[in-house]
């Protein structure tokens, strides 16, 4: 590609097609044949993860060839191996720093599929050099990351979508419209539940030290640590039961939350929460003796969650976050013998309104209507003639992308940071709850006393409790050396 074609198509990515819909996308029939895209005018993306839901990310951005995808970057090759066969072009990284270092002119845009702990320092290092990003829910390890990211978006105004492609289900609008319309009436409380987790948790610390993998060297271990504390590679951190780990992982809440907490947010247009308050189950290894871990997300909880009246809902909220299996009972408008929730119960959501109740499922799949006079609205049929994986989310995301920040496809976009930060922020809420649950200090009798047992007030705004400041410890974390997440 000649350096003024390349300079060419940097501007036309940057600035939008505003000016050029329609015309400059399509190379004309006489060059490739109707429907053929230059390969010039494609957005490059590269991948940080590229295993696990890192492969599904970036093979579904690529959109059969619509997009270029022009590196990979993964610790462990072995995990990473079929996004490599699909990419054979691609060039290859281990440390991503390294990939943008050498490739920050050849790059547009970023899948970001890492464990918990590695978004926001990834995502900031991409905003920062103008690369648009999809990043993995939950968007961020933590509530002041989350507000960081939301804030870098506009500033260095790139195209940011999260990972919680039920967002962009067509059976989202149809809640929203049944809600809108005043199906249900007013809403007062909301009851989300999930099976997760479904990886060890509430388990003590291992501290065994096995050899690493053969697919990663001591500096690849030493990148997927990043901004965590510091520990010896184990497999119960990677790969994936990482999530049940403080250090590296957001529990429950963060697996599943941004799925399903995302569906009443969306729906009753709530914002910042007023205060938190949770319990959480407890694992018995001795008689009369719980086991202590502040290390690792509890095996189960409960956590209520309370948002004032907003435009859309003019009623206080109520929301109870059940995990660990545990579920509400049936409503009564629900038949005995009908599951709860699409999957046998598993996981589900239940908005209770004052005309009746709205049942949804994963991803906002399956919305039904119970009405307190006895009628029941099924789920609609709906037809998607494109047929595109995860309901287009990332399709969307790298459209947005060609036609640029503030584009009528970015606004349009299910999940960008603008929406996606504050959702994540009211999911990690119930982790701060939670780990202050877990806080102790010595009594005088020589046992523990669970000091933080408390109602949470929470300062939206400020980003603070106001009611026990030991919670705000979590609103962030402690960066190892060299790794703060920051924005100059």
């Amino acid at each position: 590609m000649s350096e003024n074609l390349q300079n060419s198509r940097r501007d036309f990515l940057k600035k939008g097609a505003a000016a050029a819909v329609g015309s400059f996308f399509i190379v004309p029939r006489h060059v490739l044949g109707k429907g053929f895209i230059a390969p010039s005018d494609k957005l490059n993306i590269a991948a940080i993860g590229a295993g696990g839901k890192g492969q599904s990310d970036i093979i579904n951005a690529y959109n059969n060839g619509a997009s270029n995808v022009v590196a990979l970057c993964d610790v462990d090759w072995a995990r990473a191996k079929t996004a490599i066969e699909k990419f054979p072009n691609a060039r290859k990284f281990r440390d991503f720093r390294v990939m943008l270092d050498q490739m920050k002119s050849d790059i547009d845009a970023v899948t970001i599929s890492t464990p918990d702990h590695f978004h926001a320092y990834a995502s900031m290092a991409c905003m920062q050099m103008g690369k648009h990003v999809y990043v993995q829910k939950p968007l961020t390890h933590n509530i002041a990351e989350a507000r960081m990211l939301t804030k870098a978006a506009r500033k260095y105004k790139v195209v940011t979508q999260m990972g919680n492609q039920g967002s962009s289900n067509p059976l989202q609008q149809v809640a929203s419209k049944w809600f809108d319309d005043g199906k249900i009436g007013t809403v007062h409380t909301v009851n989300i539940w999930t099976n997760r987790p479904v990886w060890p948790q509430g388990i003590p610390v291992p501290t065994e030290k096995p050899a690493l993998i053969d697919s990663m060297s001591p500096a690849d271990w030493d990148v997927w640590v990043g901004p965590a504390q510091w520990v010896d590679y184990h497999p119960l951190y990677h790969p994936f039961k990482w999530r049940g780990w403080w250090n590296f992982g957001t529990g429950a809440l963060g697996d599943i939350g941004c799925h399903t907490i995302d569906s009443a947010f969306r729906i009753l247009g709530l914002s910042y929460p007023t205060e938190v308050e949770c319990s959480v189950g407890a694992v018995f290894i001795k008689d009369w003796t719980p086991e202590y871990i502040p290390e690792g997300c509890p095996p189960s909880s409960h956590v209520e969650i309370k948002f004032p009246a907003t435009k859309k809902n003019k009623s206080a909220v109520k929301m109870i976050w059940m995990d660990g299996g545990i579920r509400p009972m049936h409503p009564d408008l629900i038949p005995a013998n009908t599951p709860i929730s699409d999957d046998g119960g598993a996981n589900g959501i239940i908005l209770t309104g004052t005309k009746g109740i709205m049942t949804i499922g994963m991803y906002g799949n399956n919305p039904k209507i119970y009405l307190n006079n006895g009628e029941v609205i099924d789920t609609p049929k709906l037809t998607n003639d494109l047929k595109l994986p995860e309901y287009g989310h990332q399709v969307s995301w790298t459209n947005a992308c060609k036609a640029g920040f503030a584009s009528k496809e970015h606004k349009e976009l299910s999940s960008s940071f603008d929406y996606s930060g504050p959702l994540t922020e009211t999911v990690l809420m119930g982790n701060l709850a939670i780990r202050s649950y877990m806080l102790r200090k010595k009594n005088e009798k020589g046992g523990f006393d669970f000091y933080g047992r408390n109602k949470l007030l929470w300062n939206g705004e400020d980003m603070k409790i106001t009611n026990f400041d030991d919670a705000n410890q979590f609103v962030g974390r402690t960066y190892r050396e060299g790794w703060k997440v920051v924005d100059a």
